[in-house]
Protein backbone atom coordinates (compact mmCIF):
# COMPACT_ATOMS: atom_id res chain seq x y z
CA UNK A 1 0.00 0.00 0.00
CA UNK A 2 1.39 3.23 -0.83
CA UNK A 3 1.88 6.47 1.37
CA UNK A 4 0.18 9.08 -0.12
CA UNK A 5 0.03 13.07 1.20
CA UNK A 6 -2.93 15.35 -0.14
CA UNK A 7 -2.56 18.80 0.36
CA UNK A 8 -6.09 21.47 -0.21
CA UNK A 9 -7.34 17.79 0.71
CA UNK A 10 -10.53 20.00 2.73
CA UNK A 11 -11.11 21.64 -0.24
CA UNK A 12 -13.46 20.57 -3.24
CA UNK A 13 -11.42 18.42 -5.86
CA UNK A 14 -9.02 17.77 -2.47
CA UNK A 15 -12.07 15.68 -0.42
CA UNK A 16 -13.51 14.14 -3.78
CA UNK A 17 -8.83 12.95 -4.52
CA UNK A 18 -9.23 11.49 -1.28
CA UNK A 19 -12.05 9.23 -1.16
CA UNK A 20 -11.28 7.95 -4.34
CA UNK A 21 -7.77 7.52 -3.19
CA UNK A 22 -9.37 5.33 -0.06
CA UNK A 23 -11.33 3.42 -2.13
CA UNK A 24 -8.38 2.50 -4.25
CA UNK A 25 -6.35 0.94 -1.11
CA UNK A 26 -3.80 3.93 -0.52
CA UNK A 27 -3.40 4.60 2.81
CA UNK A 28 -3.49 8.65 2.74
CA UNK A 29 -2.39 11.82 4.98
CA UNK A 30 -5.00 14.48 4.06
CA UNK A 31 -3.89 18.11 5.22
CA UNK A 32 -6.50 20.65 5.69
CA UNK A 33 -5.39 24.32 6.69
CA UNK A 34 -4.98 25.26 10.06
CA UNK A 35 -7.54 26.90 12.19
CA UNK A 36 -8.10 26.70 15.82
CA UNK A 37 -11.46 25.37 15.48
CA UNK A 38 -10.80 21.73 14.58
CA UNK A 39 -12.36 22.45 11.11
CA UNK A 40 -11.42 20.25 8.26
CA UNK A 41 -13.73 21.17 5.59
CA UNK A 42 -15.20 18.60 3.47
CA UNK A 43 -13.14 15.90 5.58
CA UNK A 44 -14.98 16.75 8.72
CA UNK A 45 -17.65 13.79 7.85
CA UNK A 46 -14.93 11.24 6.21
CA UNK A 47 -13.76 8.44 8.43
CA UNK A 48 -11.45 5.72 7.50
CA UNK A 49 -8.90 3.24 8.80
CA UNK A 50 -6.56 4.34 6.23
CA UNK A 51 -7.22 7.95 6.83
CA UNK A 52 -5.00 10.63 8.73
CA UNK A 53 -6.45 14.18 9.09
CA UNK A 54 -3.28 16.67 9.75
CA UNK A 55 -3.74 20.51 10.15
CA UNK A 56 -1.21 22.94 9.00
CA UNK A 57 -0.05 25.30 6.25
CA UNK A 58 1.88 24.87 3.32
CA UNK A 59 3.45 28.14 3.64
CA UNK A 60 5.50 26.68 6.22
CA UNK A 61 8.79 25.10 5.16
CA UNK A 62 9.72 23.23 7.84
CA UNK A 63 6.20 21.62 8.30
CA UNK A 64 5.78 21.04 4.39
CA UNK A 65 9.32 18.85 5.02
CA UNK A 66 7.76 17.04 7.90
CA UNK A 67 4.37 16.11 6.67
CA UNK A 68 6.34 14.49 3.40
CA UNK A 69 8.40 12.27 5.10
CA UNK A 70 7.86 8.41 4.16
CA UNK A 71 5.68 9.63 1.44
CA UNK A 72 5.84 7.95 -1.91
CA UNK A 73 3.24 10.12 -3.87
CA UNK A 74 2.36 13.72 -3.16
CA UNK A 75 -1.02 15.48 -5.33
CA UNK A 76 -0.33 18.87 -4.20
CA UNK A 77 -3.36 21.29 -5.07
CA UNK A 78 -3.46 23.81 -1.78
CA UNK A 79 -4.26 26.52 -3.11
CA UNK A 80 -6.17 29.85 -3.07
CA UNK A 81 -8.16 29.95 -6.51
CA UNK A 82 -10.72 32.73 -6.40
CA UNK A 83 -10.09 35.17 -9.01
CA UNK A 84 -12.24 38.22 -7.68
CA UNK A 85 -10.62 37.82 -4.08
CA UNK A 86 -7.00 37.83 -6.13
CA UNK A 87 -7.15 41.67 -7.17
CA UNK A 88 -7.43 42.29 -3.60
CA UNK A 89 -4.96 40.01 -1.95
CA UNK A 90 -2.77 39.54 -4.67
CA UNK A 91 -0.10 39.09 -2.05
CA UNK A 92 -1.45 36.01 -0.47
CA UNK A 93 -1.90 34.22 -3.39
CA UNK A 94 1.87 34.81 -4.18
CA UNK A 95 3.02 33.62 -1.13
CA UNK A 96 0.07 30.73 -0.94
CA UNK A 97 0.26 29.36 -4.55
CA UNK A 98 4.16 30.19 -5.01
CA UNK A 99 5.61 29.91 -2.07
CA UNK A 100 3.57 26.99 -1.13
CA UNK A 101 4.68 25.18 -4.13
CA UNK A 102 8.44 25.92 -4.00
CA UNK A 103 7.78 24.84 -0.52
CA UNK A 104 6.49 21.18 -1.36
CA UNK A 105 8.68 20.96 -4.01
CA UNK A 106 11.54 21.41 -1.97
CA UNK A 107 10.13 19.24 1.09
CA UNK A 108 9.94 16.34 -1.59
CA UNK A 109 13.06 16.65 -2.90
CA UNK A 110 14.82 16.18 0.42
CA UNK A 111 12.70 13.52 1.56
CA UNK A 112 13.03 11.26 -1.54
CA UNK A 113 8.90 11.44 -2.64
CA UNK A 114 8.59 8.97 -5.73
CA UNK A 115 6.10 11.26 -7.74
CA UNK A 116 4.83 14.32 -7.02
CA UNK A 117 1.62 15.81 -9.07
CA UNK A 118 1.35 19.96 -9.05
CA UNK A 119 -2.16 21.21 -9.43
CA UNK A 120 -2.31 23.66 -12.22
CA UNK A 121 -5.65 25.19 -14.06
CA UNK A 122 -6.83 26.38 -17.30
CA UNK A 123 -7.07 29.74 -16.49
CA UNK A 124 -3.36 30.14 -16.97
CA UNK A 125 -4.10 30.04 -20.71
CA UNK A 126 -6.31 33.03 -20.67
CA UNK A 127 -8.57 34.02 -23.64
CA UNK A 128 -7.76 31.34 -26.51
CA UNK A 129 -5.71 32.59 -29.17
CA UNK A 130 -6.96 28.85 -30.90
CA UNK A 131 -8.70 25.77 -29.92
CA UNK A 132 -8.95 23.25 -28.69
CA UNK A 133 -6.23 24.45 -26.13
CA UNK A 134 -3.36 22.19 -25.83
CA UNK A 135 -0.65 21.82 -23.40
CA UNK A 136 1.84 24.30 -25.90
CA UNK A 137 -0.86 27.10 -26.06
CA UNK A 138 0.89 30.72 -24.64
CA UNK A 139 0.36 31.27 -21.21
CA UNK A 140 -1.58 34.63 -20.39
CA UNK A 141 -1.39 36.55 -16.78
CA UNK A 142 -5.00 37.86 -17.50
CA UNK A 143 -5.60 37.93 -13.07
CA UNK A 144 -3.02 37.37 -10.28
CA UNK A 145 -4.18 34.45 -9.27
CA UNK A 146 -3.30 32.68 -12.75
CA UNK A 147 0.10 34.54 -12.70
CA UNK A 148 0.31 33.37 -9.13
CA UNK A 149 -0.75 29.72 -10.62
CA UNK A 150 1.99 29.76 -13.95
CA UNK A 151 4.88 31.18 -11.33
CA UNK A 152 4.06 27.80 -9.55
CA UNK A 153 4.27 25.66 -12.12
CA UNK A 154 7.24 26.60 -13.59
CA UNK A 155 8.76 26.36 -10.42
CA UNK A 156 8.01 23.32 -9.95
CA UNK A 157 8.81 22.11 -13.98
CA UNK A 158 12.42 23.84 -12.13
CA UNK A 159 12.78 21.13 -9.73
CA UNK A 160 12.72 18.57 -12.78
CA UNK A 161 15.24 20.32 -14.69
CA UNK A 162 17.41 21.15 -12.20
CA UNK A 163 16.91 18.24 -9.54
CA UNK A 164 15.18 15.56 -11.70
CA UNK A 165 12.22 15.75 -9.32
CA UNK A 166 9.49 13.45 -10.52
CA UNK A 167 7.26 16.12 -11.33
CA UNK A 168 4.06 16.41 -13.44
CA UNK A 169 2.15 19.94 -13.88
CA UNK A 170 -1.61 18.27 -13.81
CA UNK A 171 -3.87 21.16 -15.41
CA UNK A 172 -7.68 20.84 -15.08
CA UNK A 173 -10.15 22.96 -16.86
CA UNK A 174 -13.61 23.62 -15.26
CA UNK A 175 -13.92 21.31 -12.66
CA UNK A 176 -17.80 20.86 -11.28
CA UNK A 177 -19.47 18.65 -8.48
CA UNK A 178 -21.19 18.31 -5.07
CA UNK A 179 -18.87 20.65 -2.60
CA UNK A 180 -17.88 23.04 -5.04
CA UNK A 181 -17.60 26.72 -3.36
CA UNK A 182 -20.73 29.21 -4.88
CA UNK A 183 -17.68 31.49 -6.57
CA UNK A 184 -17.97 28.87 -9.09
CA UNK A 185 -20.95 29.03 -12.14
CA UNK A 186 -22.33 25.72 -11.64
CA UNK A 187 -23.23 25.93 -8.16
CA UNK A 188 -23.60 29.51 -7.80
CA UNK A 189 -26.73 28.28 -10.39
CA UNK A 190 -28.00 25.52 -8.62
CA UNK A 191 -27.57 27.33 -5.16
CA UNK A 192 -29.96 29.68 -6.25
CA UNK A 193 -32.24 28.02 -7.92
CA UNK A 194 -32.87 25.40 -5.40
CA UNK A 195 -33.15 28.27 -2.69
CA UNK A 196 -36.18 29.19 -4.89
CA UNK A 197 -35.26 32.29 -6.34
CA UNK A 198 -36.68 33.38 -9.30
CA UNK A 199 -33.97 35.90 -10.13
CA UNK A 200 -30.50 34.73 -10.84
CA UNK A 201 -27.60 37.12 -10.08
CA UNK A 202 -24.78 36.05 -12.27
CA UNK A 203 -21.72 38.18 -13.84
CA UNK A 204 -21.28 37.96 -18.03
CA UNK A 205 -22.58 34.71 -19.69
CA UNK A 206 -21.17 34.96 -23.01
CA UNK A 207 -17.64 33.36 -22.08
CA UNK A 208 -17.03 29.57 -22.60
CA UNK A 209 -15.96 27.18 -20.48
CA UNK A 210 -14.77 23.23 -20.94
CA UNK A 211 -16.70 21.76 -17.95
CA UNK A 212 -15.37 18.63 -16.19
CA UNK A 213 -17.32 16.50 -13.33
CA UNK A 214 -14.95 16.19 -10.38
CA UNK A 215 -15.17 12.36 -10.55
CA UNK A 216 -13.52 12.74 -13.86
CA UNK A 217 -10.80 14.99 -13.10
CA UNK A 218 -9.59 12.88 -9.71
CA UNK A 219 -9.66 9.91 -12.20
CA UNK A 220 -7.36 11.45 -14.34
CA UNK A 221 -5.03 12.73 -11.22
CA UNK A 222 -4.54 9.19 -10.16
CA UNK A 223 -4.08 7.78 -13.45
CA UNK A 224 -1.49 10.37 -14.14
CA UNK A 225 0.69 9.06 -10.79
CA UNK A 226 0.77 5.74 -12.06
CA UNK A 227 2.40 7.38 -15.53
CA UNK A 228 6.19 7.57 -15.69
CA UNK A 229 6.24 9.32 -19.11
CA UNK A 230 4.03 11.64 -17.92
CA UNK A 231 7.10 13.21 -15.50
CA UNK A 232 8.49 16.16 -16.48
CA UNK A 233 5.39 17.56 -18.42
CA UNK A 234 2.17 19.37 -18.59
CA UNK A 235 -0.92 17.60 -18.95
CA UNK A 236 -4.63 18.68 -19.50
CA UNK A 237 -7.66 17.39 -17.89
CA UNK A 238 -10.48 18.32 -20.72
CA UNK A 239 -12.97 17.13 -21.90
CA UNK A 240 -12.80 18.67 -25.35
CA UNK A 241 -15.84 19.99 -25.76
CA UNK A 242 -17.15 24.04 -24.57
CA UNK A 243 -20.63 25.37 -24.06
CA UNK A 244 -21.56 29.15 -22.93
CA UNK A 245 -22.11 29.93 -19.30
CA UNK A 246 -25.58 31.29 -20.85
CA UNK A 247 -26.31 27.97 -22.11
CA UNK A 248 -25.35 25.93 -18.92
CA UNK A 249 -27.50 28.16 -17.39
CA UNK A 250 -30.75 27.36 -19.65
CA UNK A 251 -29.28 23.32 -19.38
CA UNK A 252 -29.27 23.54 -15.44
CA UNK A 253 -32.76 24.93 -15.14
CA UNK A 254 -34.07 23.06 -17.71
CA UNK A 255 -33.01 19.95 -15.61
CA UNK A 256 -34.46 21.44 -12.39
CA UNK A 257 -37.66 22.50 -14.14
CA UNK A 258 -37.07 26.18 -13.56
CA UNK A 259 -37.87 29.42 -15.36
CA UNK A 260 -35.52 31.88 -13.82
CA UNK A 261 -34.56 34.51 -15.29
CA UNK A 262 -31.15 35.96 -15.09
CA UNK A 263 -30.17 39.20 -14.10
CA UNK A 264 -26.30 41.12 -14.84
CA UNK A 265 -24.50 41.61 -11.27
CA UNK A 266 -22.11 44.01 -11.87
CA UNK A 267 -19.95 43.18 -8.70
CA UNK A 268 -19.72 40.01 -10.37
CA UNK A 269 -17.56 41.36 -13.53
CA UNK A 270 -14.06 40.37 -14.15
CA UNK A 271 -12.24 43.67 -14.94
CA UNK A 272 -12.66 44.39 -19.11
CA UNK A 273 -8.93 42.66 -19.75
CA UNK A 274 -8.89 40.17 -17.36
CA UNK A 275 -12.05 37.94 -18.63
CA UNK A 276 -11.10 34.58 -20.06
CA UNK A 277 -13.59 34.66 -22.32
CA UNK A 278 -12.96 31.17 -23.87
CA UNK A 279 -11.43 27.77 -22.68
CA UNK A 280 -11.91 24.54 -24.66
CA UNK A 281 -9.27 22.33 -23.95
CA UNK A 282 -7.55 19.42 -26.10
CA UNK A 283 -7.09 16.04 -24.13
CA UNK A 284 -5.21 14.52 -26.65
CA UNK A 285 -2.16 14.48 -24.92
CA UNK A 286 -4.05 12.62 -21.58
CA UNK A 287 -5.79 9.87 -24.18
CA UNK A 288 -2.34 9.06 -25.32
CA UNK A 289 -0.53 8.94 -21.64
CA UNK A 290 -3.47 6.80 -20.44
CA UNK A 291 -6.00 6.52 -22.01
CA UNK A 292 -8.19 9.00 -20.59
CA UNK A 293 -12.14 9.51 -21.90
CA UNK A 294 -14.57 11.43 -19.57
CA UNK A 295 -17.08 9.09 -18.16
CA UNK A 296 -19.52 12.02 -17.44
CA UNK A 297 -20.95 14.32 -19.96
CA UNK A 298 -22.35 17.80 -19.17
CA UNK A 299 -25.83 16.71 -18.20
CA UNK A 300 -25.25 13.51 -16.36
CA UNK A 301 -22.46 15.37 -13.75
CA UNK A 302 -24.82 17.80 -13.40
CA UNK A 303 -27.72 15.78 -12.41
CA UNK A 304 -25.97 14.32 -10.05
CA UNK A 305 -24.26 17.74 -9.03
CA UNK A 306 -27.71 19.17 -8.70
CA UNK A 307 -29.10 16.32 -6.52
CA UNK A 308 -26.61 16.97 -3.81
CA UNK A 309 -27.49 20.32 -3.82
CA UNK A 310 -31.29 19.44 -3.66
CA UNK A 311 -30.37 17.58 -0.08
CA UNK A 312 -31.29 20.48 2.41
CA UNK A 313 -28.23 19.64 4.57
CA UNK A 314 -26.04 20.53 1.43
CA UNK A 315 -27.92 23.48 0.50
CA UNK A 316 -27.72 24.99 3.82
CA UNK A 317 -23.76 25.45 3.97
CA UNK A 318 -24.29 28.21 1.11
CA UNK A 319 -24.96 31.64 1.50
CA UNK A 320 -27.46 32.07 -1.37
CA UNK A 321 -27.95 35.68 -0.93
CA UNK A 322 -24.49 37.12 -1.21
CA UNK A 323 -22.33 36.79 -3.38
CA UNK A 324 -19.12 34.39 -2.68
CA UNK A 325 -16.17 35.84 -3.55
Amino acid sequence: MKNVLVTGADGFIGSHLTEMLLKEGYNVKALSYYNSFNYWGWLDDLQHPNLEVITGDVRDPHFCKYITKDIDIIYHLAALIAIPYSYVAPDSYVDTNVKGTLNICQAAKENNVSRILVTSTSEVYGTAIYVPIDEKHPKQPQSPYSASKIGADMLALSFYNAFELPVTIVRPFNTYGPRQSARAIIPTIISQIASGMKEIKLGDLSPTRDFNYVKDTCKGFIELSKCDIAIGQEVNISSNYEISMRDTLKLIAKIMGSDVSFIEDTQRLRPKNSEVFRLWGDNSKIKSLIGFTPEYDLEKGLKETIEWFMNAENLKKYKTNIYNV
